[in-house]
């Protein structure tokens, strides 16, 4: 956090992302952008987003939010968290998350303007936690708060000295993807602070939290909106599979950056200013309730992950190294910890198909295993989200005569065939 207050001190953006993606960006860029961008918008952060419908067909981009909107965005927080009867600025914020995450970035932010401690927890305490999580310390006269996606949630209900700790904390932020029920009513039944929220890089992180008491008492959902957010739903269309939650806020992103792109591209919002994300939900009387994307992406471990995206990369590394793939197909099965994960429909070219009938059950098609093992080698280094869960042989795989793929079709088959595997 001291390097970007520096840089803010200087009235400066900071890009937050991995180095690759840096490069990827920066390299694309029109010398002057990035000053003309200071220049306009003062200090702030450009950082990878992953929650707009556009994106699936756009490729990455990178949301600018002003200092001025993140901390809008705290404000609005602290209001929340005074609404619960705690008081920000004697609070410990755990932080599990990375900067390049807005959920990890915004602790940082809060914390500096409450006069809170801010309390990073390494990445592989997260990643095996055990007796070292019971150490981390707590105090009556400091409540924690922490923000965790289901997946974390998940792994660190596994283990009791976890749940131990957790149940020390005051709030437990759970957003990223939906709450899977039954990770829900594990939490419940351990009586643990969950607050169940919603929010995306365009809208400066959260913009709705369940307050613990109502989560306890069995409520659904992700609460009502913040005090300087508005939500509402989108008529459903042909375009949509069902009503699509819009938010409007003056925390909204400015816009966004892409590779190759000539500068900021504006935020897409409706006529009268609303931001129409790319998820689906309802609105009731206890606030927002979630019901998955709309847009052919899957929540996987709190990740947003674009299946055609990831396709695409695959069949490229798969060409270059001559392996003999004729058609691949990733689609998104759910899954209680991750909320999705992916699996990997595979058909061999005609040398190395597997006889008809295939899945993984062919196993003993010596070519077709081959091809499996090479293509998921390929896929090793990539985020844990985003690297197939399963890979099956599926001899019919073809898209429609319109060259159009049934995904819907294809996910039943997957979920039938793992069914039978079982």
């Amino acid at each position: 956090m001291r390097d970007l207050e520096e840089a803010w001190r200087q009235g400066e953006l900071v890009l937050l992302a991995p180095a690759e993606q840096q490069d990827l960006l920066a390299g694309s860029l029109e010398p002057d952008c990035w000053q003309a961008l200071e220049e306009r918008w003062g200090p702030g952060v450009v950082v990878a987003s992953g929650g707009s419908s556009s994106m699936a067909s756009g490729g990455r981009r990178w949301c600018l939010q002003p200092l001025s909107h993140l901390e809008a965005s705290a404000r609005a927080t602290a209001s929340w968290l005074n609404d619960q009867g705690i008081d920000p600025g004697r609070c410990w914020h755990w932080n599990p998350l990375p900067q390049h995450h807005v959920s990890g970035l915004l602790p940082q932010v809060r914390t500096r303007l409450w006069g809170a401690r801010h309390c990073p927890i390494p990445a592989a305490l997260m990643r095996n936690p055990g007796p070292a999580l019971a150490q981390l310390p707590w105090s009556k006269e400091h409540p924690g708060l922490i923000s965790l996606v289901p997946t974390q949630l998940a792994r660190l209900l596994a283990v009791p000295e976890a749940v131990d700790w957790l149940r020390q904390l005051a709030v437990i932020w759970v957003g990223g993807a939906a709450l899977p029920a039954q990770l829900a009513a594990e939490a419940r039944r351990l009586e643990l602070p969950l607050a169940p929220c919603y929010g995306a890089t365009e809208t400066a992180a959260m913009v709705c939290a369940l307050p613990p008491a109502q989560f306890l008492a069995g409520v659904c959902g992700c609460g009502l909106p913040l005090a300087d957010v508005q939500l509402r739903l989108a008529a459903a269309d042909s375009a949509l599979a069902g009503s699509a939650v819009e938010v409007q806020s003056p925390r909204l992103s400015p816009g966004f950056l892409m590779a190759n792109s000539a500068g900021l591209q504006p935020l897409p919002l409706t006529a009268d200013g609303w931001w129409r994300s790319g998820d689906a939900g309802a609105i009731t009387a206890a606030g927002l309730e979630l019901g998955g994307r709309l847009d052919g992406a899957i929540n996987s471990g709190g990740e947003t992950v674009f299946p055609e995206q990831l396709e695409a990369s695959l069949k490229a590394l798969a060409a270059a190294a001559g392996l003999p793939l004729a058609e691949l197909l990733l689609v998104g099965l759910p899954e209680p910890a991750w909320g999705e994960r992916l699996v990997a429909l595979v058909r061999a070219d005609a040398g190395a198909s597997a006889r008809e009938g295939g899945g993984e059950g062919d196993a003993a098609s010596e070519g077709c295993a081959r091809l499996i093992g090479d293509l998921a080698q390929l896929t090793l280094a990539w985020p844990a989200a985003e690297r197939p869960r399963r890979w099956l042989i599926c001899p019919q795989l073809a898209p429609t005569a319109a060259g159009k793929w049934q995904r819907g079709h294809w996910r039943s088959w997957a979920a039938q065939k793992l069914e039978e595997l079982a």
